[in-house]
């Protein structure tokens, strides 16, 4: 397995080639301005990009979501996309016991979120299989639009979806950090969604923790990924962004941009052409 590291309270940027794709990749981590501690932490290796937000008190949630990454970095990209997610789900498994043992120093629970995404492959296509549990957050930006590919595992998405709230109101309403499925937290077993995607040059990945997304609406984030020139200028700016509004939360953000092995160009570049999506 490739060299393991965690990112946190730091940046790092990188490429990476799977099979006929070049992968521009960059992680910025940042306490933010109110907490003491980051309990963020992000994983990148070629074909595997994953962030887990910690809980449980500034210890136990730092370990928490070391352990989680840690654990999922065993995967290996380009395998077929069902033998994958048996082996996500598995790993999942192997995470939810690290964390359950780890000691307490409140009265709190250890737990994480975790969200990201790992190459397959599904019909000999590279696709993106993308894996989610709590409110971190997957998009893609593809032809100048930001799409949401994960659903949020909180309190208030299940007032979004009663028609309770709107979006919009969810960003600040007081109830917004109570999330429903975690990794961890004293959950019975771990309960990930999956949904998969053809991994397509012009693309854009966005993974990030829910500093970003309650700090930026979901057109800011698409206007400084339109405006970003490659993926550590978009990651950079993101958290810029999120700092310059205050930054309540830890903020870490993921960018990946897609290309073809021979392709440059902006990370808003127009996307070769359009995918369809698959719940899995």
């Amino acid at each position: 397995m490739d060299s393991v590291s965690i990112v946190r309270d730091s940046s790092l940027t990188g490429s990476d080639i799977v099979g006929d794709l070049r992968l521009d990749w960059s992680v910025y981590s940042d306490v933010g301005r109110v907490r003491d501690a980051n309990e963020d932490a992000a994983l990148v290796l070629p074909g595997r990009y994953l962030l887990a937000d910690g809980m449980g008190g500034h210890e136990s949630g730092e370990l928490a979501s070391e352990a989680a990454l840690l654990t999922l970095a065993e995967v290996e990209p380009g395998a077929e996309l069902a033998d994958t997610r048996d082996v996500l789900d598995r790993l999942l498994v192997d995470a939810q016991q690290r964390i359950g043992g780890i000691d307490g120093f409140s009265d709190r629970r250890a737990g994480t979120t975790v969200t990201g995404a790992v190459l397959v492959t599904d019909d000999d296509v590279l696709h993106w299989l993308i894996l989610n549990i709590g409110d971190s957050r997957t998009y893609r930006f593809q032809n100048g639009t930001l799409q949401l590919l994960t659903r949020d595992h909180s309190q208030v998405q299940e007032f979004v979806d009663a028609g309770v709230i709107t979006a919009e109101q969810a960003r600040i309403d007081p109830r917004r950090n109570v999330i429903t499925r975690a990794l961890g937290a004293g959950m019975s077993e771990p309960d990930a969604d999956y949904f998969s995607t053809p991994a397509l040059p012009g693309d854009v990945l966005l993974i990030c923790s829910d500093g970003l997304t309650g700090e930026l609406p979901d057109a800011e984030i698409a206007e400084i990924l339109a405006g970003s020139d490659s993926a550590e200028d978009a990651a950079a700016s993101l958290v810029d962004a999120a700092l310059f509004v205050g930054a309540h939360d830890n903020v870490t953000v993921v960018v990946v941009s897609v290309r073809s092995d021979e392709e440059s160009g902006e990370v808003g570049g127009e996307s070769v052409e359009t995918s369809e999506d698959t719940p899995t």
